[in-house]
Formats: structure tokens, sequence, C-alpha cells
């Protein structure tokens, strides 16, 4: 269907793997429940990085010279495109920790009225387990890296484990409450809090929209449902909006 976009002003979508998928990124979770041959349980906890932080370090190493491995595909760039002509707010959330939606708009710099959240964080970035504090990390950590925050500290992946509490939920559920259209696109929507935001959605007034590969066990709480790979609906979607 041809959207009204001046009745859409105000745009939440969600990404998750579906998205990244298509450029070569492993899903979260395989079909044997392991990540990428771990079990969850042991590379994404606080108590897997106490208990073994080699394994930890070395299994998110890995993933990171990976990115240089992959690029965006057409639904990055089609999300991008959207986000450079879009005139209302526009709030991007992603539970990616890849950082194929910050190449696609690099390439094509969006409009005024756009923000970009790494929700479960991002692979390239480090933090201080004593200070909290944040900084860009393109290499390997160490098993004890050194923090630059803190003479004790040491540095982990800046990424939201199981357990923790997913970034700036604050500002998410601000622009849910008052956004015209949300759209989730490749998330299984079994994962809370993400899962529970088509419902926020929902109570705004908003229209929902599920764009994935197939339907989920969720599908019944979107207006609409549109299905096959990503690099194909997405940009048809980004089209007709």
């Amino acid at each position: 269907m041809l959207w009204n976009r001046m009745a859409h002003r105000n745009l939440v979508i969600l990404t998750g793997a579906g998205v990244s998928a298509e450029s070569g990124v492993p899903t979260f979770r395989a079909d044997d429940g392991l990540w990428m041959g771990h079990r969850i349980e042991d590379v994404a906890t606080p108590e897997a990085f106490a208990r073994d932080p080699a394994l930890v370090q070395d299994f998110y190493n890995r993933r990171r010279r990976q990115l240089a491995t992959v690029h965006p595909n057409a639904a990055h760039h089609a999300l991008a495109e959207l986000a450079a002509r879009w005139e209302g707010d526009f709030l991007l959330v992603t539970q990616n920790v890849d950082d194929l939606h910050d190449r696609a708009h690099a390439a094509n710099p969006p409009a005024a009225g756009f923000e970009l959240i790494h929700m479960h964080g991002e692979l390239l970035k480090a933090h201080c387990a004593a200070t909290g504090r944040i900084c860009d990390w393109t290499g390997d950590l160490a098993v004890h890296e050194p923090s630059p925050h803190h003479p004790q500290g040491r540095l982990r992946p800046h990424i939201v484990w199981f357990g923790e509490m997913p970034l700036q939920m604050d500002r998410i559920e601000a622009a849910l409450a008052r956004c015209d259209l949300f759209v989730a696109i490749g998330t299984s929507g079994a994962v809370y809090p993400a899962a529970g935001f088509v419902e926020l959605a929902r109570h705004a007034g908003a229209r929902t929209v599920e764009i994935n590969l197939e339907p989920t066990m969720g599908r019944r709480r979107f207006d609409e449902g549109l299905y096959g790979p990503a690099t194909e609906t997405v940009p048809a979607f980004c089209d007709n909006l």
C-alpha cells in the first residue's frame, strides 16, 4: 500500500539480526541454541566475563575482526536514504552490535530529525568496567586490557549482556510514546524489552508494521506484515513510504 507521509511525521524503526543476515553477519542464536559455536551463558553474561575473560574477549575479538569482511546491504542503504529525506522525527533503534547502519548513514547523511541508537551496544566500542566510560575500539581487546579512564580499571566489550539493561531506554520509550508509525524489521519479537515496543507504539495510537523473512509469533500485534528477504522488502517499503 501507499502511505500518507504527512500522516506519519514521527517514525520509530526497530531492526534486528534479520537486517544484517544478508550481509553475512551471523544471527544471534542458531537452531542449535548456540551463538557462533558457544553457549550464550558462556560469552554473553557478566558472570561469564568474570569467570573466563579470555574466552569472552576472544569471542568478541573474532566478531570485531569479521566486521571488516561485511558491508551494508540494500536494506541498510534503503533506511539511510529514507533518513536523508524524512521530514519529521526518525528514531532508528537497532538490536545489532555491528556498524552496518552507521556505515550506510555515513555514505548518505541523514536529515536533522534522525537519531540512531544501538540499544545492545557496539562491537567497535569498549567501556571501562570501573567507570562505565566508553571509548572507540577497533582492534582486539587483551584479556585484562587496561582502561585509559581508571588506574585499576579494565576494558570490556561495549555489549549489553543478559542481565544488563539495554541502553537509552528512556529515550526510546519517549519516542514510542509520540510516534505515528512503528516498524519492526528483521527481529524475532521474542526478546524483551524490544519485544514490547510494538505495544507501547499501539498505546500511542501509532500504525504498526512487521517486516520479516516470515511472520513471527507476535504477528497479531501488528497492523500489517510484509514478508521476504530484507534486501527486497525494506527497499520496497521505504519507496512506498
